[in-house]
Parts: structure tokens; C-alpha cells; sequence
């Protein structure tokens, strides 16, 4: 284990990676949206991480998680493992720092997300599931590797957490914000310094039915791990969250709110529509989430729906309109 795995979670090691990963990542957008304020009752604003490079938040954590590495560790490379958003986030911030990379990958992984991490430089590994990716990755770390975890690392959680010091800077007076959650880094980081800063704000996961690994584990009272991840929100599926992130969730988010593959997608078509903006279901489903709100927000709310990614194939998107019956 190296040197730096101790390092502190806090509200100053976010600030030191937003210093440290600013000209390397995208600051993106809060934009207004009139149709969905109208929508909700309430003014709405989307954080469009959509946008971001490799189009996901994930380079952010990646960038600070490799730049805190030693010259030995650099040298050597890291491993991951993902099925998605993580797995290019990785490779495109070892490309642009100079290591080499190595995501393990589960073969079930769409094409589309395996064309891209090898387009980003990296060397996949596929696996026959995602249980035999995180067993070869571990083998890849005792030979020397740095292992980049997609969520139970503080500084790849200090990289996500930038993401709520980018809204506090554009919207100080936000009263809620949608975020969701996968293995709950990203929660885990913005929840940590936007509380912080303005103790009333109150944030709110959002996870699918079949991808709800954090809700299961808040509702049991301890860690829950999922037999298997049926959600159309793939990016969401990790199989259980970690001692980090769910004592975080339990600290500082109001509430985990868990919605259907369904209304998660009829909210990705809302949003595309109306827009213009493609969103995968990982993120869609924060409209769903707050919909769930809808007459509840007090006079004066303003309201943050993060679009944490838009790495959605057309072919998905053909695929899940058909399964769903729009």
C-alpha cells in the first residue's frame, strides 16, 4: 500500500484537487432549464457533466487520484476495473499524464464503451464477469500496479467532490441537489464540501431499481451487496457501496430515492426533447428522483439536477424506447 492510501478525506483536499485539476478538465456548464422549471414548479438547473472529457465526471477523480502518485508509481502503471464511465475516465487521464493503463473489463461490456478505452490508450482486460475483473486487477496491484478504485479512495472522491464547488460558484443560493449514485465517490465528495460551505443544503441520491446498492444498504443499516445489476443504468451497477461512502450518505444525504429503469428513461427522453441534451439513465434518472418531489419544494428553492454522463449509445437509446413502449 503506498504512502498516500491514508490520506484524510476533507473539504481541503477537494480544494487541492480542484487547483490541481483545473486546465486539464472541462469546467462545465449550470444551465436553466425554463421547460423543466415549468415542469417541476420550481427553478431547475442541470449541471451538464455530460459534457465533461471522455463524457463523464470520472476524469476528474482519475486526474487527482494519478497526479498524487509517486515517480515509482508512475512509472510502474495503474489498473482498474469498470464496465463504463470509470474505465475511460482512467485511461484518458493516464494518457494525458504519460502511465500506462490497465482497465479489466467484465465481456458483457458494451462495444461502444470498450472502442473507447482502448481509443483513450489504455490495455483492456476482459473477464468473464465483473467479480473475475476486480480478481484480476487485485492480482495486477500485488505485481506492482496502483490500483485507481472507481469510489473507495479519498482522492478520487476529493476529484468527484469538485464538481459541488463548480455549482456552489454559479448557483451560491442552490437549495437541493440531485446527484446519483453508483458506488457514491461522487455523493460521497459533493456532499462533503457543499454542506460544508452551506449546512442547509439538502442533497439527495438518486439510484435505479436494480442498481441500488447504496438505498438497500441505508434501509438494512449495514453494507448490502447486489446478486446482480438489472438496471438499464449500467453505470450505476456497482454490486455494493463501501464503509466511505455509506457512512457519508448517511451523514450528510437527506434521502436515497430509488426510481424505475422506466421513469428513468422517460425522463432521458424529456430531456433530450426538450434540451436537446443526450443523458444515459445514470443520470436521468435525477429528474425521475426529484419528480418524486414535485409540490413539496418550498417558495425560494432552486433546484440542481446533476447530469453526471451521456455515454449512451443510439442503439441503446433505440433499444430501451422499444422496451419501454413510447
Amino acid at each position: 500500500m503506498s504512502s498516500h492510501a491514508e490520506t484524510v478525506f476533507s473539504v481541503d483536499l477537494i480544494l487541492q484537487a480542484q487547483r490541481q485539476i483545473r486546465g486539464l478538465v472541462h469546467r462545465t456548464p449550470l444551465a436553466h432549464s425554463v421547460t423543466l422549471s415549468e415542469h417541476l414548479g420550481v427553478p431547475v438547473y442541470l449541471k451538464l457533466e455530460c459534457l465533461q472529457k471522455t463524457g463523464s465526471f470520472k476524469p476528474r477523480g482519475a486526474f487527482f487520484k494519478l497526479l498524487s502518485l509517486s515517480a515509482d508509481e508512475k512509472a510502474a502503471g495503474v489498473v482498474a476495473v469498470s464496465g463504463g464511465n470509470h474505465a475511460q475516465g482512467v485511461a484518458y487521464a493516464a494518457r494525458q499524464l504519460g502511465l500506462h493503463a490497465t482497465i479489466c473489463m467484465p465481456a458483457s461490456t458494451p462495444a461502444n464503451y470498450l472502442d473507447a478505452t482502448r481509443g483513450y490508450g489504455a490495455e483492456v482486460v476482459l473477464c468473464e464477469h465483473i467479480a473475475a475483473a476486480f480478481a484480476r486487477a487485485e492480482q495486477l496491484r500485488q505485481q506492482g500496479l496502483t490500483l485507481v478504485h472507481p469510489f473507495d479512495d479519498p482522492h478520487v472522491a476529493a476529484g468527484q467532490g469538485t464538481v459541488g464547488l463548480e455549482i456552489l460558484e454559479d448557483l451560491p443560493d442552490a437549495s437541493r441537489v440531485y446527484v446519483s449514485i453508483g458506488g457514491g465517490g461522487l455523493i460521497a465528495g459533493m456532499a462533503t464540501v457543499m454542506k460544508a460551505a452551506h449546512p442547509g443544503i439538502r442533497i439527495f441520491g438518486c439510484e435505479t431499481e436494480g442498481a441500488d446498492a447504496m438505498a438497500q444498504a441505508v434501509a438494512a443499516g449495514k453494507i448490502v451487496e447486489l446478486a446482480q445489476i438489472t438496471s438499464i443504468a449500467r453505470t450505476l451497477g456497482s454490486p455494493k457501496v463501501c464503509d466511505f461512502t455509506f457512512d457519508a450518505v448517511r451523514k450528510m444525504v437527506e434521502e436515497v430515492i430509488v426510481v424505475s429503469d422506466a421513469a428513468a428513461f422517460a425522463g432521458l427522453e424529456q430531456i433530450l426533447e426538450r434540451t436537446k441534451i443526450l443523458v444515459e439513465p445514470a443520470a436521468s434518472c435525477c429528474l425521475a428522483a426529484a419528480e418524486k418531489h414535485r409540490g413539496t419544494f418550498a417558495p425560494g428553492e432552486k433546484v440542481v439536477l446533476l447530469m453526471c454522463g451521456g455515454n449512451v449509445s443510439l442503439a441503446d437509446v433505440c433499444g430501451f424506447r422499444q422496451r419501454f413502449g413510447w
